[in-house]
């Protein structure tokens, strides 16, 4: 038996969660359908997910097929759970990519397509919902190939579209689909065009081919509810998706195990979600991909921080959970478990020497205090952040001023979700302030500055610290070096003085976070028995402070990357409210049905421009956007907090 780990993704309500049932149950896995409406599906198993409706963490679930268990991973859909779909796309042998027949292509079905196309990620497209009124067939084909990729193949096709009678049929691979295939496989091309025409063989050939280097996307009709299509959907991906010896991302970066009389491959994973369970334990869900773990054995743990620097958990497996085999406390290449008992394992540790970069989506954009509604819970509102933060580490939650704690966040649905989590899990009722776009700072120049041993009643410390700023590559994140050398110091000291740095440079001389900067140790002293590392962190965030200030720093803010499609009489309007907000315009096609702008501009706009897109366009405009990098702020010398900042709105600087 062989393990396929398949996604599917979507765009919010387009029935992620109703397939995945339906998988199961068809596999056998499940001996009822659960419905979203009813709260009892297997995977939106959290109190939170069942309430609302929506899927808030990846989940696993398998059946199987033969001699092929396929295990299920349902992501989110809502945009706010992008970097939930982020971790599942690392783990993943193939992708089910969703779309409601109805609806179309939306906003978000675009930003997944275009991530998976980047990975060379094999992905099925199903077309969901054929037997709800205004569903389509031919004109969605048309759809999808002008908006999401031309390099689709219709396998399955649909009659009595829009009714209770849907049935789908299979479609002949036909001269469409071969000048489909021919453009995208030389081989068929060749064919094609010198001749002899190619074999229905050997199409089939090319197409598997195809679809497993992701360059091609196979579409099948059906309904999740219903039924229909979902049968020709499984043979599908066990047909056309590679077997998981390796994910994509990783089978196209990492080195080949051992020989086969060699010694065993170390084990290597990746921890790709982290759920709570039934005693309030951590299970964390492991992906392999080399090696073996069995249970009890000792784990290493490799995790990569925000700022750049990497760090071991060391952990043992005290229950090992392989998904759909009931029994097996082996894990092999392929293979998805449940660990409990792994304390301190966070999202996106990798087990042993895992090298493979993961797919990146920008980090979260917005930020937001929060405040207990009764002061006598502030402290527990702080460790319930930040026990959240530390099984998720995308959350990023950090002590604030006033007894309030800052989040970085990717919207305000995340912002409901976390008030319901606190209030639900932890008895927390707690108050969110306006979210605000997040800058960030990178040093100018170069800078340094020294303190030294200095006690002069009860002020001063008993440590030399010297420290030099300097600006690093972007995307770097914070960097630490040594020039002094490391037996100077005792080793808590030193640990002292680096977490320190990093810890003090979330809050810069202008008030927001520093980056891509390279902090050396430049000097450094310490007396006998009298100095402590408490010295050496007292005095570490104001020579660093000085460093900065000396070196300079300048503001960044976010950008967006947007394309918007509006109709052919609302393009003065729109581009003249997208330049009026800062837009910088790149290529403006079409003209026949509707125009497509693309362009860039900054976050902290973007709002403002989907709250005016309806106005402006009579509803019928599409806007999709997302991160793609930051730029320096064009007022440089803002200051969150300080007097005078310009005031608080969607469509001016963001200040405290």
């Amino acid at each position: 038996m062989h393990t396929l780990n398949i996604g599917i993704l979507a765009h919010v309500d387009a029935g992620k969660t109703s397939l995945t049932e339906r998988l199961l149950f068809d596999g056998g896995a499940i001996d009822r359908l659960g419905s979203v409406d009813g709260g009892d599906t297997r995977t939106d198993d959290g109190h939170i997910e069942r309430q609302r409706g929506i899927t808030i963490r990846s989940a696993v679930a398998a059946f199987t097929v033969g001699d092929v268990q396929i295990n299920l991973i349902d992501t989110p859909g809502h945009a706010d759970f992008i970097a939930e779909v982020e971790r599942a796309l690392e783990v993943l042998d193939g992708a089910v990519l969703l779309l409601s027949a109805v609806e179309g292509v939306q906003a978000q079905t675009r930003v997944l397509m275009r991530t998976l196309r980047r990975l060379g990620l094999p992905t099925l497209v199903f077309v969901n919902k054929i037997d709800r009124a205004g569903a389509r067939e031919q004109e969605l084909l048309a759809e999808i190939g002008r908006r999401l990729t031309p390099y689709v193949i219709p396998l399955t096709g649909v009659r009595n579209i829009g009714t209770p009678q849907a049935r789908v049929v299979p479609r002949p691979l036909d001269e469409p689909a071969l000048g489909t295939l021919a453009e995208v496989d030389d081989g068929v091309l060749a064919a094609v065009v010198d001749g002899p025409a190619p074999t229905q063989d050997e199409v089939r050939t090319a197409l598997t081919a195809r679809t497993a280097d992701g360059s091609l996307h196979p579409v099948y009709f059906g309904s999740a509810l219903g039924g229909q299509g979902v049968a020709e959907l499984v043979r599908g991906l066990v047909r056309l998706v590679p077997g998981a010896a390796q994910s994509a991302v990783e089978r196209t970066v990492t080195a080949p195990g051992a020989a086969p009389d060699g010694p065993p491959a170390s084990p290597r994973g990746t921890v790709f979600a982290v759920r709570p369970g039934p005693g309030g334990e951590r299970i964390a869900y492991l992906r392999l991909y080399d090696g073996e773990v069995t249970l009890r054995q000792r784990l290493s743990f490799v995790r990569r921080e925000a700022d750049g620097r990497t760090t071991r958990v060391p952990g043992r497996a005290m229950a090992l959970d392989v998904v759909g085999r009931p029994g097996v406390t082996t894990l092999t290449p392929g293979d998805i478990a449940a660990l409990r008992g792994v304390a301190g394992v966070r999202v996106g540790d990798r087990l042993g020497e895992v090298t493979a970069r993961a797919p990146q989506f920008a980090a979260p954009t917005l930020e937001t205090l929060v405040r207990a509604r009764r002061p006598e819970q502030a402290a527990p509102l702080r460790s319930a952040l930040l026990a959240l933060a530390d099984q998720d580490p995308l959350i990023h939650a950090r002590p604030a001023a006033s007894g309030s704690t800052a989040l970085l966040l990717y919207g305000e649905v995340q912002k409901e979700v976390l008030a319901a989590t606190l209030a639900q899990d932890f008895g927390i009722e707690a108050d969110f302030e306006p979210s605000r776009v997040r800058l960030l700072e990178r040093p100018s120049g170069t800078g340094e500055a020294v303190e030294e041993i200095r006690r002069h009643g009860h002020s001063g410390f008993w440590a030399t610290v010297g420290l030099r700023v300097e600006p690093g590559p972007v995307g770097s994140g914070s960097v630490f070096a040594y020039e002094t050398e490391l037996g100077a110091l005792p080793r808590a000291f030193h640990q002292a003085i680096e977490d320190t740095v990093h810890t003090a440079l979330l809050d810069g001389p202008r008030g927001w976070a520093v980056t891509d900067c390279r902090v050396t140790l430049i000097r450094s002293g310490y007396v006998g028995p009298l100095s402590t590392a408490a010295d050496f962190r007292g005095l570490t965030p104001l020579v660093l402070r000085r460093a900065l200030e000396r070196a300079g720093t300048r503001v960044y803010e976010p950008f967006h990357a947007f394309e918007v499609e509006v109709p052919l009489d609302a393009l003065a309007p729109v581009t003249a409210q997208l330049a009026s907000l800062g837009a910088e315009f790149g290529e403006t096609t079409g003209g026949r049905t509707a125009w497509l702008v693309t362009g860039e501009m900054p976050a902290r706009q973007v709002r403002d421009v989907e709250l005016r897109l309806p106005g402006l366009t009579r509803g019928e405009g599409v806007w999709w956007s997302r991160p793609s990098g930051d730029r320096a702020l064009r007022a440089p010398h803002a200051h969150r907090g300080a007097p005078g900042a310009v005031p608080e709105s969607s469509t001016d600087l963001p200040a405290k």
